[in-house]
């Protein structure tokens, strides 16, 4: 028998999750022993991760949802690092949620250097706060990124970094018969689908909601055959659930049952109405046009608005580079605006296209798998 790689892995959110699963399984596929530990969510303790806490306590963005919860975030913080010397890894594996993994892993380091800290997502240094990148490197051995025009950047402050690809790349397609299955399954014929996706953490949808669904209802006077489909993430169920007045009367809350009926919803649907992130690009992959809306708590409103060195936030028109995409960030992110701009991209359902096909192609489709890309990357010396 060989020696056994260990491997300590942090996610924190369920995008982290998802690439967490995906590393794992390539890990796998590539070193015979292994053994894992950390925190993660459901995806990563399918591939038998036993995780130190729920993943979801640590799933909280900006500064008005992280303040009332940050004894326990620094209390599981100290669990994690402890949890990390105890288990002694070849490799501390730190996926996405910045903050919380930053303070791991500089505490890690402080204690042990021996261990290759390998960081999972680049700090998006192109969008804010661009010397995020140096003080990563004090305590980080290598970045592995999702979008190419990254290493360079996270390079030139001093870190091995190797773009990857990613995921959303590898999934694979709904057929037909998967569309007509969901639409089956609930009850839609072949009424045209206004798919509305609010978020994933339960703050962001609680600010987004009735925008989207004001939105929703404005669209639908306009284009009554059309018929709004909410997806329910788990961290927001409960407030979807008691809110169900804010959107369209026919309105179906779908609470997927796993990622396969997740992307025939989206490939069902004409045209997207969603909150900022990495949704925008399975949209992309799915060939859904969309429409792209945010916003924050007042005060990480204004931060946010004054640190920000681009002019886009989705991901799509970044990584294609053009402005395809029409987003509505902050005060601008009103359910007028929202409404209208899904009504101009149902009457040019196209104009997307070309962007859509750009960003996969260089998101590494049709190449490797990005779980093994980034397995590679991770267990290179």
């Amino acid at each position: 028998m060989g020696e056994v790689t260990r491997i300590f892995v942090v996610a924190g959110e369920a995008s982290g999750d998802k690439l967490g699963q995906a590393v794992m399984r390539g890990v796998k596929s590539l070193r015979g022993q292994v053994l894992f530990a950390g925190v993660g969510g459901p995806l990563m303790e399918a591939e038998g991760l036993n995780s130190l806490f729920p993943m979801s306590e640590l799933s909280v963005m900006g500064l008005s949802e992280v303040l009332p919860k940050y004894r326990s975030l620094v209390r599981r913080k100290d669990e994690t690092v402890a949890a990390v010397l105890d288990f002694q890894p070849d490799i501390l594996l730190t996926i996405d949620s910045p903050d919380f993994c930053k303070r791991v892993a500089q505490q890690v380091r402080s204690a042990n250097r021996a261990t290759r800290i390998v960081h999972y997502v680049a700090p998006s240094v192109w969008a804010w706060r661009p010397k995020r990148a140096e003080k990563l490197a004090k305590f980080t051995d290598k970045v592995l990124t999702l979008l190419p025009f990254e290493p360079d950047l996270m390079r030139s402050a001093g870190m091995e970094a190797e773009f990857v690809g990613h995921p959303v790349v590898s999934e694979i397609r709904p057929t037909e018969a998967d569309i007509s299955t969901f639409r089956q399954a609930h009850g839609l014929g072949s009424a045209a689908l206004l798919l509305l996706l609010p978020g994933s953490r339960q703050g962001e949808v609680k600010r987004l909601s009735q925008r989207f669904g004001s939105a929703a209802q404005a669209i639908l006077k306009v284009q009554p055959s059309m018929r709004a489909v909410v997806v329910v993430a788990d961290a927001a169920d409960e407030f979807l659930s008691a809110n169900t007045q804010l959107f369209p009367p026919d309105t179906l809350f779908l609470r997927p049952s796993g990622e396969d009926e997740k992307r025939a919803a989206f490939a069902a649907s004409e045209v997207a109405l969603a909150a900022s992130g990495t949704v925008s690009l399975e949209l992309a992959a799915a060939e859904t046009p969309m429409v792209i809306g945010y916003d924050m708590a007042c005060l990480s409103r204004v931060i946010m608005g004054r640190m920000l060195l681009i002019d886009t936030v989705t991901l799509v028109n970044l990584v294609s580079e053009t402005r395809a995409v029409p987003e509505y960030i902050g005060r601008n992110c009103t359910s007028e605006n929202l409404a209208r701009a899904v009504l101009d991209v149902l009457s040019e359902p196209d104009a997307q296209t070309a962007a859509m096909h750009v960003t996969m192609e260089r998101l590494g489709a049709g190449g490797e798998a990005p779980g093994v890309r980034a397995a590679k990357a991770l267990l290179a010396d």
